[in-house]
């Protein structure tokens, strides 16, 4: 096996010393690779490049946007991707290998790894492969990267603008072909981690989110918290394989953990071969 490694040195929990680290697990198990340490304004260019090697495995050491990236910019026909975990939250390599260190994840893979091909959604040509949420409680995420830059003040100017777009810009709807609805937030799990739903579902699971008041937004809080969220009376879950959704703006989003920004019309797809893992056998 030929893999490429990919270390963004500037994430969360990766560190300086994450390419040597790597460059020992590969010899530990005997395969053949580079490893790569890229500045950030160099890291999608990385990306590129070690695709376009055709390696057999890239394996990235990165946050939740970094991992997004590579699975999709290697898509189905693409090698075999490892997104490890070197971020804050790392919903796809915790979604993947568990809430493990990205060495361990790493070494696992090398010793007894296989190919699984991940489903996922896709959302305006955005893919998602764990979970994707529209509408206005999106927007503290933009509040937390903010905070996670140090960046105080402006943080604070976010959370402001999040309270304020509460209940202020809710979403129309319309999934499979049903009727149309209104909410204040539509979220997507992708089979990967949805408990309501197999690992080879042939959908995403939707579910809208729209509490009409301060009381209901604390209920709903409590029952997220106990894993009943979707008995909450706020709460309409359902399938879905192709959708649209537009508001009177601009559309907050989050994708697997990222902050983006859509337009006020997007449209929503199941994807049902996205990129290929390499996971473990067992």
């Amino acid at each position: 096996m030929r893999v490429e490694v990919v270390t963004n040195i500037a994430s969360g929990s990766v560190g300086k010393e994450a390419p040597a680290q790597a460059e020992a697990i590969l010899a530990e198990h005997g395969v053949t690779g580079r490893v790569h340490a890229p500045s950030e304004g160099e890291l999608t260019a990385c990306l590129r490049d070690a695709l376009d090697s055709k390696p057999d495995a890239l394996l990235v050491v990165a946050g939740d946007g970094t991992a997004r990236a590579a699975a999709e910019m290697a898509g189905p026909d693409g090698p075999l991707i490892a997104p490890l975990p070197g971020g804050t939250m790392n919903m796809l390599p915790h979604a993947l290998y568990g809430a493990i260190p990205w060495p361990e994840a790493m070494a696992n893979c090398l010793k007894s790894g296989r190919e699984r091909m991940i489903s996922g959604g896709e959302i305006d040509g955005r893919l998602f492969f764990v979970a994707a949420i529209l509408g206005s409680p999106a927007l503290w995420a933009q509040a937390r990267e903010a905070a996670r830059a140090g960046r105080a003040a402006l943080a604070l100017m976010r959370a402001r603008r999040a309270l304020r777009r509460a209940f202020s810009s809710r979403l129309r709807y319309v999934l499979d072909g049903r009727p149309k609805g209104k909410t204040e937030a539509l979220s997507l799990l992708c089979p990967l981690v949805s408990a309501d739903l197999d690992a080879d579902a042939q959908a995403l699971e939707a579910a809208a989110l729209d509490p009409a008041s301060a009381l209901d937004i604390f209920r709903l809080g409590v029952n997220t918290v106990t894993g009943n969220w979707r008995n909450d009376p706020s709460v309409i879950v359902g399938r879905c394989r192709i959708g649209k959704v537009w508001a009177g703006g601009p559309i907050p989003a989050i994708l697997d953990g990222e902050p983006v920004r859509l337009g006020d019309t997007v449209s929503i797809r199941f994807r049902p071969k996205a990129f290929r893992a390499l996971v473990p056998a067992s």
